[in-house]
């Protein structure tokens, strides 16, 4: 009942946030035809405004209906094509404004637990009509996106890259030894491997991390050529190498742990995402600046003191689900459940078509 109660104070005040989902699930809605249907004659205002409904003093209008209908997916909406269907959706509204009508009879619009959900709701109608027509993906310039890629043109053309795990010994003959070793059964796998490390190895730092010199590319200028060279000559991941002369007194047996392909993508084929992160950032920012300027203009004060006398109870501490006792999350991304099927009347059809999302 409490769930419902909240859903019916968001619903009240014409907030729902039921309305993305309904618009991403008619997105989302298979289409038999691409053919457009023949636009249908304009209706009157007079038409749209005729009354339906009423419930003591709501009206639902004509217009109000047919609104709230079409803004089911296509899946639904194909449900309700009959006088009768149509009957069974305009009851399911009924019921929705009668139990809307209780629970403000019952003063239930001021439980603290409906009031924070109303304003959840209102902040996230807030932030829409702040910034949804002002920034969108579309309004990203062409020339900003460009100049995202170029300045990350390493994220989007990226060389071929070896990753190897290496021991490091000081001799020739020590070095070879072990290259036998780790080109048997002891070297087999990624475990023995490191063992070897951890057994030979004279480099701290790779001793470490088990030898892995993580990936890097042909250009590679911190590790000694030859090293590089010998990496990329191992064909396969597990394929160990021989003992390998760095050059500078040290010698290299490298076991290959990992190859990445070389990978170019196009700014054309890359800008899709571009514009994406660029939307975001420009939408985080505007709502940031736009919080920011409501903060310095509001009286507030924060009694520190009290503050840290706040005790958490982290006490079998179990994500069960509910969240609408913790602390509304930025405006942006604060969700709201639509709501859910209106509650069956009694001696009604036990088996009732959809409840519509009946939320404007």
């Amino acid at each position: 009942m409490t769930r419902v109660l909240l859903v019916v104070a968001a619903s009240a005040l014409a907030l729902g946030a039921g309305c993305r989902d309904e618009g991403r699930s008619a997105q989302a809605a298979p289409s038999r035809s691409k053919k457009a249907a023949p636009s249908a004659p304009a209706q009157s205002a007079e038409e749209l405004n005729a009354p339906l409904a009423k419930i003591d003093d709501v009206t639902i209008t004509l217009g109000e209906f047919q609104e709230r209908i079409n803004r089911q997916s296509p899946y639904i909406r194909a449900r309700y094509t009959s006088l009768e269907q149509k009957r069974e959706f305009l009851d399911s509204l009924v019921r929705f404004e009668v139990l809307a009508k209780e629970a403000y009879r019952r003063g239930l619009d001021k439980d603290p637990e409906v009031v924070r959900t109303m304003k959840q709701v209102m902040i996230q109608k807030l932030m829409r009509d702040e910034l949804d027509t002002e920034i969108t993906a579309d309004s990203v310039p062409e020339a900003e996106m460009r100049a995202y890629y170029d300045a990350n043109l390493s994220e989007y053309v990226k060389p071929e890259e070896i990753r190897v795990s290496a021991i490091v010994l000081k001799n020739k003959a020590q070095a070879e030894r072990v290259a036998i070793e780790a080109r048997g059964d002891a070297g087999k796998t990624n475990k023995g491997f490191r063992d070897l490390v951890m057994k030979y190895s004279t480099d701290e730092e790779t001793k470490l991390r088990g030898g892995d010199l993580r990936y890097f590319d042909a250009a590679n200028k911190e590790l000694p050529a030859p090293v590089v060279k010998a990496a990329f000559e191992l064909v396969q991941t597990g394929d160990v190498s021989p003992a390998i002369a760095g050059g500078d007194g040290t010698w290299y047996v490298l076991k290959q742990t990992g190859r990445r392909k070389a990978m170019t993508k196009s700014f054309e084929d890359a800008k899709p995402a571009i514009r994406n992160k660029l939307f975001r950032d420009q939408r985080m920012k505007a709502q940031k600046d736009f919080v920011d300027k409501l903060k310095a203009s509001a009286k507030i004060e924060i009694d520190e003191g009290n503050l840290a006398r706040v005790r958490i109870d982290t006490s079998n501490a179990v994500d069960d689900g509910r969240h609408q006792d913790l602390p509304v999350p930025p405006p942006d991304t604060a969700q709201v459940p639509p709501p859910p099927p209106a509650a069956p009347v009694p001696g009604a059809n036990p088996t009732p078509a959809p409840a519509p999302n009946p939320a404007p």
